[in-house]
C-alpha cells in the first residue's frame, strides 16, 4: 500500500528494528546536476511504520528542499522493508547536501554534491562509444590501418589525433567489473548504478521499472536546452549503450519497455538493429507480448522508416529531420562481414556504415537552431571479442575510427562542438607478438615470434582503412586473459565469428567447440567456470580522448560520471 504523507522529522523510534542499517538513494558522494530529475528513496530494514522513521535533508523536511510530496511504504512489495519515496525530486541551489535517515537505534547519513555549471561553451556534443574497445584495439587497428615499420606507424588514428585524454575507471555500485547497462548509465546520468541498470540506483524493489530513476542525458538536453538528439549504433537499438542515452530499468534486457521509452523521449534520429520489439505480437518474428506497433507510432509522429542503407540516403536526400531506422532483426553485420565476407549477410545485404550513418547524421541534426547532443556506438568492438574473434572486432575499430574522422571535420567548421570518444569498459587482452607461418612446427606456440622475434607484419589497407585481408603468413599475435574452453589455432576465422565453447553434457556449462580442434589447433583450458561460453569483460581502467570547448576538463584519471559532468558542463545544462 502507498499512501502520501507530509515528511516532518518524527522523533519516535522503534528499539526492535535489525542491525542492517537503511539505503538512501542516490547514494553517499553521488554529483546530482542542479535542477535535473531524480527519484529519492529511503530504505528502512525490518518493514517500521511511518512513525518510527525519521528524514532530513539538511535539517529540513525533504518534500520541501526536493519541491514534491512524499510517499511511504511499508513492507514494500510485501518485503521485510519500508520505503520512502520522493519521485522526480530537484534541487535548484548548487552546494553540500546532507541526507540523515533514522529508525530505531540506526541513523545512516550521506552527502552529495549539487553542482551547478557556467554559461554553455559547446553548441554540440557527440558522443562515441567504442564497446569494449580496450587500448589493444586501438593499437591493432593502428598496425592494421597505418602501418609500423622499424617501429614508427604511418599515421594517426583519427580518434588518438585528439588534444584531451584521461584514464577513466569504470566500476559501478555492485561490483568491481561493469556491464555495458551500468557502465553507460554513468556516462549518460552521471550516478554509478549496477550491473544490468540503466538509469535507476538498484534498490530492494521488485519490478525492474520501479527502482529509483536518475534523468538521463537524451532526456535533458530535450526537456532542458530543446537540442536535437540522436543514437546510432550497430547493435540492437534497445541494447545497453543507445538504450542508455533514454532509459530507466533494473534489467536491460525489458526490450519492450525500452522501445515505449524511445518513443517517450524521441530522438530526432535513431538507427540501430532490433526491429521485432518495435512490431506489434501478432507480425512473425515479433518479440513483443502486446499489440503496439511502434514503427507506425513513430510514422504517425512524422518519422520516415528507413529498413536499409539506400532508404536511409534516400530520406535524408529528402530532408527528412525525424528518422527511425531499423536495419536487422539482431544486431547489424560487423565490417569485415558486410565489405568482405558478404555472405553472413544475405538475409540484410544493404546495411549501412557507421561512418556514413554519422555523416548523415551530423548534417541532419546540426539543422537545429539549438544544436544537438549525438550518441555513435561501434558496438561490436566488444561483441566479437566475447567470442575470442579478435579480428573483426579491430575491423570495427576501424570503422569507428572512420566515423570519429566524418565528426571532427565537422567540428573543424565551426570549432563548437565537443567530441568524446570512450570505451564503456575493457577486456583483458593484448599483442604479445606476432604468428609466423614460416617457423618450423605446428602449434602456436611454435609459430610464436616474441620480442626480436616479433617482425612486422604487412596488412595492407584500402582507402578506408581495412586490410584486403588479415589472413598473412606473418600477423599479429594478439591474446585473450579471460577465456572458456576452446581450441586455438592462431588463425583468423573469416567464414564465420569465431564461437569458442558450445553447450555441454552438463546443463548450463559449456566446453570447447570441437569444429576448431583440428590438426595444429591445441586445446585450452578455460580460466573463467565452467558455466561461461565466452570472455569477460575486465576491470581496467580505459583510455578516454576529446576535443572542442569543455574538453580540457579530461585529464588525469576520472570516474567515469565525470563523463557526463563534462558532457552538461559544456552545454549549460546546470543553469536557471
Amino acid at each position: 500500500m502507498r499512501r502520501t504523507l507530509p515528511i516532518a522529522v518524527l522523533a519516535a523510534l522503534s528499539s526492535a528494528l535489525p542491525a542492517a542499517a537503511q539505503t538512501i538513494y542516490p547514494l553517499d558522494r553521488a554529483e546530482i546536476l542542479a535542477g535535473s530529475l531524480f527519484d529519492f528513496k529511503v530504505e528502512f530494514p525490518g518493514a517500521p511504520a511511518s512513525d518510527a522513521v525519521s528524514v532530513t535533508v539538511n535539517g529540513e523536511d525533504p518534500a520541501k528542499v526536493f519541491g514534491a510530496a512524499a510517499s511511504f511504504v511499508q513492507k514494500e512489495d510485501g518485503l521485510d522493508h519500508s520505503a520512502l519515496i520522493i519521485r522526480g525530486a530537484t534541487v535548484a541551489k548548487p552546494g553540500r547536501y546532507e541526507v540523515v535517515a533514522k529508525a530505531g537505534d540506526k541513523t545512516r547519513t550521506v552527502a552529495w554534491e549539487v553542482f551547478g555549471t557556467p554559461a554553455r561553451t559547446a553548441r554540440n556534443v557527440i558522443l562515441f562509444v567504442g564497446d569494449g574497445l580496450s587500448v589493444t584495439d586501438r593499437t591493432a587497428a593502428r598496425i592494421l590501418s597505418k602501418g609500423l615499420v622499424e617501429g614508427r606507424y604511418g599515421g594517426e588514428l583519427a580518434m588518438d589525433d585528439m588534444p584531451n585524454m584521461a584514464l577513466i575507471s569504470t566500476s559501478g555500485t555492485d561490483s568491481v567489473v561493469t556491464d555495458s547497462a551500468n557502465s553507460m548509465s554513468a556516462y549518460t546520468t552521471g550516478h554509478k548504478s549496477c550491473v544490468n541498470a540503466m538509469g535507476v540506483y538498484c534498490s530492494r524493489a521488485k519490478g525492474t521499472l520501479d527502482h529509483p530513476k536518475v534523468e538521463t542525458i537524451g532526456e535533458l538536453v530535450k526537456r532542458k536546452a530543446g537540442m536535437a538528439l540522436g543514437v546510432i549504433t550497430n547493435s540492437e537499438i534497445e541494447d545497453a549503450t543507445p538504450a542508455g542515452v533514454v532509459s530507466h530499468t533494473r534489467r536491460r534486457s525489458d526490450y519492450n519497455d525500452i522501445v515505449k521509452m524511445f518513443y517517450d523521449v524521441k530522438p530526432d534520429i535513431m538507427m540501430g538493429g532490433g526491429s521485432p520489439n518495435f512490431l506489434p505480437k501478432a507480425v512473425p518474428g515479433s518479440k513483443r507480448t502486446d499489440e503496439e506497433n511502434f514503427v507506425e507510432k513513430f510514422k504517425a509522429d512524422g518519422y520516415a522508416f528507413v529498413s536499409t542503407a539506400t532508404e536511409m540516403r534516400a530520406a535524408f536526400a529528402e530532408g527528412r529531420a525525424k528518422v527511425l531506422g531499423l536495419f536487422n532483426t539482431g544486431n547489424v553485420d560487423g565490417a569485415y562481414d558486410r565489405k568482405f565476407k558478404k555472405g553472413t549477410t544475405a538475409r540484410f545485404p544493404d546495411q549501412p556504415d557507421l561512418a556514413e550513418q554519422t555523416r548523415l547524421a551530423i548534417d541532419s541534426l546540426a539543422k537545429s537552431d539549438k544544436g544537438f547532443f549525438l550518441m555513435v556506438e561501434s558496438a561490436r568492438i566488444d561483441k566479437y571479442k566475447h567470442s575470442l574473434d579478435w579480428e573483426r572486432g579491430v575491423f570495427d575499430t576501424i570503422m569507428l575510427d572512420n566515423a570519429v574522422k566524418v565528426a571532427k571535420d565537422f567540428a573543424a567548421r565551426n570549432n563548437d562542438t565537443l567530441i568524446i570518444v570512450v570505451p564503456d569498459h575493457a577486456h583483458m587482452v593484448g599483442i604479445i607478438g606476432t604468428y609466423d607461418d614460416s617457423l618450423p612446427g605446428q602449434t602456436p606456440r611454435e609459430k610464436l615470434g616474441v620480442y626480436e622475434k616479433s617482425k612486422f607484419p604487412q596488412y595492407k589497407p584500402d582507402a578506408d582503412g581495412y586490410p584486403e585481408t588479415v589472413d598473412l603468413p606473418l600477423r599479429l599475435a594478439y591474446s585473450f586473459g579471460s577465456y572458456p574452453d576452446h581450441c586455438f589455432d592462431a588463425k583468423p576465422h573469416l567464414d564465420a565469428e569465431f564461437v569458442p565453447a558450445v553447450a555441454g553434457a552438463e546443463k548450463g556449462t559449456f566446453v570447447a567447440n570441437e569444429k576448431y580442434c583440428q590438426p595444429g589447433a591445441v586445446r585450452v583450458t578455460g580460466n573463467l567456470p565452467a558455466t561461461a561460453n565466452s570472455g569477460v569483460h575486465a576491470a581496467d581502467d580505459v583510455l578516454l580522448t576529446a576535443q572542442g570547448p569543455g574538453a580540457e576538463a579530461f585529464r588525469g584519471r576520472l570516474d567515469n560520471t565525470r563523463v557526463f559532468r563534462t558532457i552538461v558542463t559544456a552545454l549549460g545544462l546546470g543553469r536557471e
